[in-house]
């Protein structure tokens, strides 16, 4: 099995035609991750010709490939204005690096160089996926992350959903995280740490960053955030398998993975994407949670199974893992005059708050064998 340091040497051939220096000197190839025979890499193009694009890939895959790579994953993506003007040696006074909203200013620039939380840490890392978007994911992810809490936990949740981040606003979080000595400190809610993009952008603003702004978000909230002592650390994923879950994928390689579903056939169908995603990215899949399973009657306990039955379990089946929950279609009875508010965060004492309490127990018994 290919080291990381052997990677860098068999691709330190590959320059940049302009200054002659290494790619790899440059960090023009980065997110090196090494498991087993899988190799992934991402790969920063200066170059916006398509077929100089694909010559390049091809040339780190064959080097790699005579080196005794086995699986090899590239993602390809474009350098940003600002990271040319900074390789280029050219002044950066007026290119500065773009923000969207309130954005955290002046501490998105070398953020290569950081350190991520990873799993030497002791942090148990969890996704939270899904096929498509209305399943509840992100209802989902704030319980087991408040279950997780009550169970006496340190708990940090990442809302990584960058274009439909919710998770504030579902926890009913109404202020924003501060910075203390250039660390941002994570605003904390029912005992759990939240991150989210929805804290630096104005008003309900839509995000139109590109692909690599994303990922340079998402690293800062990995790098730049004082979580301190953490067990879990939550990441609730946008739907399906675009870049920003693969750019966690790379970060993370040994975090582990949940998808959420419904039951009806073809959510489950989709979401299975999800699931294979994570399998060939050699991350564990820790179970399903079937969503929205059922609808039961106040009145007389019957209950009605409006999208259908068994969609879960043969998504649990077709991942080789386990049906978590099935969790009833409902709201939380919370009223906006309670101090302790939120839209979405189930009261501890309720049947679906008892539901996520044993998913959080088996996440717990997962961890300790």
């Amino acid at each position: 099995m290919l080291t990381r340091e052997q990677i860098q040497e068999l691709l330190q051939p590959l320059t940049d035609p302009e200054s002659g220096k290494s790619l790899i000197e440059l960090q023009l190839i980065r997110d090196i991750m090494v498991k087993e025979d899988r190799i992934s890499l991402s790969l920063v193009c200066l170059d916006t010709d398509e077929k100089s694009r694909m010559e390049l890939e091809q040339k780190v895959r064959d080097l790699l490939t005579e080196g005794g790579a086995g699986y090899i994953h590239i993602r390809l993506r474009d350098a940003t204005d600002y990271e040319r003007s900074i390789l280029r040696g050219e002044s950066t006074e007026d290119k500065p690096e773009p923000e969207q909203g309130g954005g955290l200013k002046g501490h998105a620039a070398g953020l290569e160089g950081h350190e991520l939380i990873n799993e030497n840490s002791g942090v148990n890392f969890i996704a939270i996926a899904s096929g498509k978007g209305g399943v509840g994911k992100s209802t989902v992810t704030v319980n087991l992350a408040v279950a997780l809490a009550r169970k006496g936990k340190k708990v940090g949740l990442i809302d990584a959903d960058i274009y439909g981040f919710s998770i504030p606003d579902m926890m009913g979080i109404e202020k924003g995280p501060i910075v203390e000595e250039g660390t941002i400190i994570p605003v904390e809610r029912f005992g759990v740490k939240v991150m989210s993009m929805g804290f630096f952008i104005r008003e309900n603003s839509p995000v139109i960053w590109r692909g690599p702004m994303l990922g340079k978000m998402l690293r800062q909230f990995f790098s730049d955030v004082g979580w301190g002592e953490l067990d879990y650390m939550l990441l609730d994923l946008p739907p399906g398998t675009g870049d920003v879950a693969l750019d966690v994928h790379q970060m993370l390689p040994h975090s582990k993975e949940i998808i959420v579903t419904t039951p009806h056939a073809t959510a489950a169908f989709v979401a299975a994407r999800a699931g294979s995603m994570a399998l060939q990215t050699d991350h564990e899949v820790l179970g399903v949670i079937e969503n929205m399973a059922y609808y039961e009657c106040s009145s007389c306990g019957k209950k009605d199974y409006i999208f259908g039955r068994g969609g879960g379990a043969k998504l649990a089946e077709t991942l080789h893992t386990e049906l978590l929950a099935q969790i009833p279609l409902g709201a939380p009875d919370n009223h906006i005059s309670e101090p302790d508010f939120s839209p979405s965060v189930y009261k501890a004492e309720t049947a679906t708050a008892q539901l996520f309490a044993e998913i959080a127990d088996k996440l717990i018994a997962n961890n300790e064998q």
